[in-house]
């Protein structure tokens, strides 16, 4: 199959050329490559999480794509709701993202480089993350990337049951809102299921992503909109 090395010119080959989901192997994390990766439809990753293009798991938010996934019903928090907060604590976030164990996983894709690079992302405002907080600690969260009406999930965690669940609801919510037509789940995963994700074929999230595209990006910070 082939896989093509990124040089410093800040280019991709075209993502419909990807077999098995690999594409290409190189390149750096810069803010510009980043963005550039995510608007063609590339998942960028490391060694243990190679960029590709593959098959996605996608979701609308407030099911709002086609063909919509079956939403789970909301959860029901264990005591009190967790109170949402949206770019309080990203590296916190981020933090226990990369430590959280993953069954079938050796070690985390999420490199000490990965964090420093998601966090300048954040900080050029595309980067955001959703926090469930419960008697002031955090407890569950995600984070992600938003270009245009398409939001990026890129990982979450949970220190206590639906943690996750209640930041991804909220997360769900405010994209519809918002009028975001896309939420990506990246690679395919069984436990991405219950949230309401479903497997996109290739060419159809490229569609979908071209479409959301379209839309103004909502930079800068979420934390008070």
């Amino acid at each position: 199959m082939p896989v093509f090395r990124l040089r410093s010119k800040l280019v991709f080959p075209d993502p419909e050329l990807a077999e098995d989901g690999l594409l290409a192997i190189g390149g750096d994390l810069s803010v510009e490559r980043l963005l550039l990766a995510y608007r063609s439809g590339i998942f960028p990753g490391t060694a243990k999480a190679i960029p590709s293009s593959g098959g996605r798991h996608g979701a609308g938010p407030a099911q709002a794509r086609a063909p919509a996934p079956v939403r789970p019903d909301p959860p029901q928090p264990a005591s009190a709701p967790f109170e949402i907060r949206f770019d309080t604590a990203f590296e916190a976030v981020i933090g226990h993202c990369s430590r959280v164990p993953r069954p079938g996983q050796d070690g985390t894709w999420i490199t000490p480089e990965m964090q420093a690079a998601y966090v300048a992302l954040h900080r050029a405002g595309y980067a955001h993350s959703v926090e469930a907080w419960r008697d002031g600690e955090l407890q569950g969260g995600l984070y992600g990337v938003s270009l245009g009406g398409a939001f990026f999930g890129e990982s979450m965690f949970s220190l206590e049951p639906e943690a996750s669940r209640a930041a991804l609801a909220a997360l769900d919510a405010r994209l519809a809102a918002w009028g975001f037509s896309l939420l990506d789940g990246q690679l395919p995963h069984e436990g991405l299921v219950g949230y309401g994700f479903q497997s996109v074929p290739r060419p159809l999230f490229l569609m979908e992503l071209a479409l959301a595209l379209k839309a103004g990006d909502r930079r800068g910070d979420w934390s008070e909109r």
